[in-house]
């Protein structure tokens, strides 16, 4: 077997590539991934270098790993800027280290992508290697899948965060019958909420990427913009990659567009996986009550129960999203620190912050809108 790391996933037939996975995330396609590389959206001076990890048996690819040397927290949404700060202070550099990830997106899905758990470990030793070679600090593989999770050596520092998902039971079947589930207050706002922006005279299209016309993209795309120089962010994302899921992955990509006194006023832009939404993006020209939860939030839990997918998530953090039914979930990364003294430290330091994470959740678990079942 040969290890290789790749400047570009050019170098990577995509069919090889995709053989890899099960074609369930949507984030971890060739498509996806070289798409980020090829239409802009990663940049040196942000800090995004690809450094693919990849496994071949001669021209067979066995196993691979989206990577990227990284001199910056950039975009990651697992935090360490407190490591980094520490390492300042003992004199070390912490930058440049290696990252196994999706870039811009807290999305949980597969991250080491292998034929079989031998290639998988292979991979992960492969990937310590060359954190050593390089002489970087340390290798993260942030939201692996939690099967996925379990293969990682103990030397690989766990850590949890919460996010917010909304998960279908299995006995909802529209809109009513979710909300049915509810006590009477959250059940009456969410109520009130949409009825704010219908009586606003908001109607709302679904558009797929091979539904889009190019007035669709440039008014999404504009809605994205409009947001991040809201929270004073660089916009990563670029119209071109926008474009090209549009044609890369038609039915992957669903966009809520509201429509009000005949111009699109609000998007949301959102993946769809095998059976879960993955909501990414959203931007408004228009200040109308009740605007944002419902091309965010309702709209996506209506699209998922007539289309039959079983999950919705809508992005990292926001505790607001339980009274609306995402309820509290744990997510996952895994650090493998390369100076043994901070290995220890830290690991000491991720025990702490994971019962301050469980605790935390089990308190937010306590304010799910839902009314107790037998």
């Amino acid at each position: 077997m040969a290890v290789r790391f790749l400047p570009s996933l050019a170098d990577v037939p995509a069919p090889a590539w995709d053989a890899l996975h099960d074609g369930r995330n949507p984030f971890v396609s060739h498509a996806f991934l070289h798409g980020l590389e090829v239409h802009g959206c990663l940049r040196e001076d942000w800090g995004w270098t690809p450094h693919h990890a990849t496994l071949w048996e001669r021209d067979r690819l066995l196993a691979a790993a989206p990577g990227y040397l990284k001199d910056n927290s950039h975009g990651e949404f697992v935090f360490d800027h407190a490591w980094a700060h520490a390492y300042a202070q003992h004199g070390l550099d912490y930058y440049p280290k290696w990252l196994g990830a999706v870039p811009y997106s807290p999305v949980t899905g597969p991250r080491l992508l292998a034929r079989d758990d031998a290639a998988r470990d292979a991979l992960l030793v492969a990937i310590q290697e060359e954190t050593g070679r390089l002489g970087l600090s340390s290798a993260h593989v942030n939201f692996p899948m939690p099967a996925e999770d379990a293969v990682f050596p103990g030397a690989w520092l766990p850590r949890i965060d919460v996010q917010y998902h909304w998960r279908n039971p299995g006995h909802w079947h529209d809109f009513a019958g979710f909300l049915a589930d509810f006590d009477h207050k959250h059940r009456k706002n969410i109520r009130q909420e949409r009825a704010k922006v219908q009586r606003a005279g908001v109607t709302f299209r679904i558009v797929h990427g091979d539904e889009a016309s190019e007035a669709d993209l440039q008014a999404m795309f504009g809605f994205y913009l409009q947001t991040f120089h809201e929270y004073g962010n660089p916009p990563a994302l670029t119209l071109d990659f926008v474009r090209h899921l549009a044609r890369a992955m038609p039915r992957n990509l669903v966009m809520f567009l509201a429509d009000h006194d005949g111009r699109t006023v609000a998007g949301a832009l959102c993946l769809r996986g095998s059976d879960t939404l993955y909501g990414r993006y959203w931007g408004a020209t228009a200040s109308i009550p009740g605007l944002h939860f419902e091309t965010c939030y309702y709209q996506g839990i209506d699209y998922c129960l007539r289309e039959g997918l079983a999950g919705f998530e809508p992005g990292a953090q926001g505790e607001h999203k339980i009274a609306r039914g995402f309820l509290p979930t744990f997510v996952h990364s895994r650090h493998w620190i390369a100076h043994p003294d901070f290995s220890a430290a830290l690991a000491r330091w991720c025990a702490e912050e994971t019962t301050a994470v469980r605790r935390y959740a089990r308190t937010l678990h306590a304010h799910t809108p839902f009314k107790h079942r037998e």
